[in-house]
């Protein structure tokens, strides 16, 4: 059976090899070779138009006069009430403002947990590869 598929992979690569020499031995005949010329255009004729009709004269339309805008009234606002205002306003008092700031009661806190360690060596593996040992 691993006769069968060797000989099926040497015929497959022998069979890519040929077909590789053949397409450069053609791209290089193709390389070689003499471009011919390009054929000529012959000129097409030129088509001519027939004149393009004449826009016919449309009587214009009679549009009735637009009506005169009606005057408004304008009108009259009645005086804003005048108020009197005091001469000069009271000044306000603020509180003082404290030298110091006041403490804030500290929060207990738990402690924080540990963190585990990470293994940093390598464990050992049984090692598959070596003869086993003789008796």
């Amino acid at each position: 059976m691993a006769g069968l598929k060797f000989n099926v992979v040497i015929t497959l690569i022998m069979t890519i090899s040929l077909s590789t020499i053949n397409e450069s031995w053609a791209a290089r005949h193709l390389l070689q070779a003499s471009q011919p010329g390009l054929p000529t255009i012959p000129p097409l004729p030129k088509a001519t138009l027939p004149p393009l009709p004449t826009m016919p004269n449309l009587p214009a339309a009679t549009l009735p006069p637009l009506p005169t805008m009606p005057n408004l009234p304008t009108a009259t606002l009645p005086p804003l009430p005048s108020t009197p205002l005091p001469p000069s306003l009271p000044k306000p008092t603020l509180p003082p403002i404290p030298a110091t700031v006041p403490t804030f009661p500290k929060a207990a806190l738990p402690p924080l947990p540990a963190i585990p360690s990470i293994p940093t060596s390598m464990p050992s593996f049984p090692n598959f590869f070596s003869p086993p040992p003789s008796n």
